[in-house]
């Protein structure tokens, strides 16, 4: 990926894997997903609050590429494609030791209020979410 916005190493969990030693396929979004809030974290930006809402997922997708085992390292690169009036598009890209890409995909989420209802992204989170 050119230029992601966020970069996150991890190890592939044994909770994570199936019988077989494989990481179970929808484990990657726990990666995935871990990668987003430390970037919404770092930006200063809400990840969850009951008072305050948080940003649902309302569309995932995902191409396997390569396989990963137990104790495999991984890397999530992500980058933002799109914030719409209250949606978010994310983009990423998860690599294996040698680089090579294992998996794509992009992930929508809608910024909600604590009711559930989505709100407008406000002109500071907006702000937050993309380096200047």
């Amino acid at each position: 990926m050119e230029n992601p916005l966020h970069r996150q190493a991890f190890e592939v969990a044994f909770g994570d894997t199936d019988a077989s030693g494989w990481m179970h396929f929808p484990k990657i979004f726990t990666y995935v997903e871990a990668a987003e809030h430390a970037y919404l974290r770092s930006r200063g930006v809400l990840v969850f609050a009951r008072d305050q809402g948080g940003w649902p997922r309302v569309k995932v997708e995902c191409d396997y590429k390569r396989p990963f085992l137990s104790g495999d390292p991984l890397e999530v690169q992500l980058r933002i494609a799109r914030i719409g009036g209250a949606s978010l598009t994310w983009e990423f890209e998860v690599y294996n030791a040698a680089q090579e890409l294992a998996a794509v995909g992009s992930i929508v989420s809608v910024r909600v209020n604590h009711l559930g209802r989505p709100q407008e992204i406000s002109a500071e989170e907006r702000a937050a979410l993309l380096p200047s």
